[in-house]
Parts: C-alpha cells; structure tokens; sequence
C-alpha cells in the first residue's frame, strides 16, 4: 500500500511574524521563502535610489512614504502574501500600520540578488499585478539592466534600461532618475 504525498505545510501571517528577527524571509501564497543578505553593491543602489526618492517627496512635501527593506507589505487581507521590497513608495497613509503596509504599495523597486531573479522576475512581478500596484521596477546590478513595469494601464508597459540611463518615474510627473549619476 503507497502512502499519500505528505502535505506541504501552509504558513500564515502569524508564522512569518514568529520568524526570529535576523532572519530574512517573505510569505507568498503561504510559502516561506528565504533570503541571503545582500551584497555591498545591492546595498548601494538601494540607499541611492532610495535617497533620491526620498528627497524629492520631501522637496514637495508629497503625501506619499518611501521606505526601504526591511519592511513588511501585506499585499492582501488573505493573510498568505508579506513580501519586503527593497524600496516601497506607499501614497496613501491609510495603508501604513505598526507593522507596515497593509495593501498595495504605488511603486516598488526590488533589486536582484544572485539566486532571485526568476523571484523577482516572475513570482514577484505575478503578485505585484495582482495586488495592484502602479509601477514596478527591477534593478539587476549584474547586467545593469532596469526593467520597468507600469502596471496601471490596460495593457501594463514595460521599458528596459541600463545603467547608462535617465528614467522617468511613471507615478510622478517630473520625477527621474539618472542612473548614471548615482554612487554606485
């Protein structure tokens, strides 16, 4: 007589917050998924871009909150899905808790590490969609390419960079940002 697959364990919002502190994990459709620290020029880009955006909506005293990882977004009430962008701008405040945002952020920036583009490129950009975010952009430091989704149209944009351009901000009117400025 064969046995049955054992079952694959489901985790919850509650699993993932029980985590021990130094470990870096995100919760997607109830599977715990692991992540590696990240290297020195992930860390990089991450504190540019997130300085840049940071500057320009204070310098407009805009609504909206960029924050960068770690930080916890619940994209939806499920329960199932707590991923932790490495950069989320959130424009609507309602959406911020104690523990983070609870709903789609308006951008997301997640920058590759060795080991999760096809995470990022697929799983994650899966999600976004789904979850309803504006625009999402995916910086991958080995090929100095950026790829950029504008997921709030009908047919979702995509555009692809290098570290060589000027981007513009879809969520913004006059916001770019010129990678080959930055401190990298």
């Amino acid at each position: 007589m064969s046995q049955a697959p054992a079952q694959e364990k489901v985790y919850t919002e509650e699993d993932y917050y029980n985590l021990p502190e130094d470990i870096r994990a995100e919760l997607i459709d109830g599977r715990i998924y692991y992540q590696a620290a990240p290297n020195r020029k992930h860390q990089r880009i991450s504190g540019e871009l997130y300085t840049i955006i940071n500057n320009y909506i204070k310098s407009k005293k805009g609504s909206c909150q960029a924050y960068a990882a770690p930080f916890a977004v619940k994209l939806f009430k499920d329960r199932k899905n707590i991923v932790e962008p490495d950069i989320s701008v959130i424009c609507d405040r309602d959406k911020l808790t104690d523990r983070g945002c609870t709903g789609a952020p308006d951008w997301i920036i997640e920058i590759v590490s060795p080991g999760s583009s096809s995470h990022d490129y697929i799983r994650k950009l899966n999600l976004y969609a789904d979850a309803g975010v504006r625009e999402y952009w995916i910086v991958d430091p080995r090929t100095e390419k950026i790829t950029v989704y504008y997921l709030k149209t009908p047919d979702p944009e995509i555009d692809t960079y290098t570290f060589q351009d000027k981007i513009k901000v879809n969520i913004y009117d006059d916001l770019w940002i010129d990678f080959k400025e930055l401190d990298i």
